[in-house]
């Protein structure tokens, strides 16, 4: 698979995000089924795996650990803080919360060290500078190798990036989801951060994979979210009808459009599907052989984009809780 830069890292330009191996979509998949996901994943060549100490409250770093522990020499390993205390879900960017879960994801990890570790939420009722030179004292400390951020906007990024070099950002990108494409992406490619993307296929629903309400699990959080709700929904639908007759006419499935769209849109960008299928991982990572004409891009651009999809990406509670910068139906909501 191609390869791209992260700090000091080179990983494949499609990794594997973990979460939905313990967290968000339902009930998460048997044991047996999360070890073919993972280790299938690094046989597809996968190098680069992303999980967080907030993903089933723990459940998931120790599953990567137990699965992956054995291969660490084969893989760059991405973790996140800010969002626990303990065994306990809460916003905390505070230098002590933070320092105190890097100590209990490298004991789950089964690791003597974190390659990037990311501020998985801003805290805004600590300084950004605060909580980044806690992250600091971890590099001084040889415990996390490099920093990241999650949804943050491009001044904190700019500020978080004064104290100590920032390595990656993340937050969501697809065709359905352009909010980086306000003002992130250039602070990144201005200050050398690697931009992450995560949901590149629209939580699953422009992979084809959420036709039916109906048929989403008890706890799967999409149904909080205000595109996959009613009118929104259905209108939604109709623009995933268009995507995946362009997908055809590109010869690729529509998640693999999702994918390739992106890494032609940045060739530094990283992305992270999700899945707790070994059929849809390998299905994303066939991406990196998709190539895509101009032509194909700008349709895809022209049907599904910030003025087209019907709904914000999150209900007003969650989006408070994240700093990135807003399109104007989310300013309005």
């Amino acid at each position: 698979m191609e390869t791209r830069s992260i700090g000091p890292f080179e990983v494949s330009a499609i990794g594997l995000g973990c979460m939905s191996l313990s967290h968000a979509y339902g009930a998460p998949p048997s044991r047996e089924q999360a070890e073919r996901v993972l280790l299938g994943a690094l046989d597809a060549g996968y190098t680069f795996f992303d999980t967080a100490a907030v993903y089933g409250l723990g459940h998931n770093e120790t599953l990567v650990g137990e699965v992956l522990g054995g291969h660490r020499d084969r893989f760059t390993l991405a973790s996140k803080c800010g969002m626990t205390v303990g065994d306990k879900r809460e916003l905390n960017g505070r230098p002590e919360a933070l320092k105190a879960t890097c100590e209990d994801s490298l004991r789950r990890l089964k690791t003597e060290t974190i390659d990037l570790y990311y501020l998985h939420r801003w805290d805004r009722r600590v300084p950004i500078e605060d909580s980044v030179g806690a992250l600091a004292d971890l590099v001084v400390e040889g415990k996390i190798r490099t920093i990241g951020l999650s949804e943050v906007g491009a001044p904190a990024l700019r500020r978080a990036h004064a104290v100590h070099p920032i390595a990656a950002l993340q937050t969501e990108y697809s065709p359905w989801t352009r909010n980086p494409e306000i003002a992130v992406l250039d602070a990144c490619q201005e200050l050398g951060v690697t931009f992450v993307a995560f949901s590149p296929v629209g939580r699953g629903f422009l992979a084809g994979g959420v036709r039916d309400l109906a048929k989403l699990e008890a706890g799967d959080f999409r149904t909080g979210m205000p595109r996959f709700q009613g009118e929104a929904f259905e209108a939604n639908l109709e623009l995933l009808a268009q995507f995946e007759t362009l997908a055809s006419e590109a010869g690729c499935t529509p998640a693999q459009l999702c994918l390739a769209w992106l890494m032609k849109k940045d060739p530094t960008l990283v992305s992270i599907p999700g899945t707790a299928r070994p059929k849809h991982m390998r299905e994303n990572a066939g991406a990196a052989q998709v190539s895509l004409s101009d032509a194909i891009m700008a349709r895809v651009d022209a049907v599904v984009n910030e003025t087209t999809v019907t709904g914000s990406r999150y209900a007003p509670a969650m989006q408070a809780a994240v700093d990135t910068e807003r399109t104007p139906a989310e300013a309005e909501a």
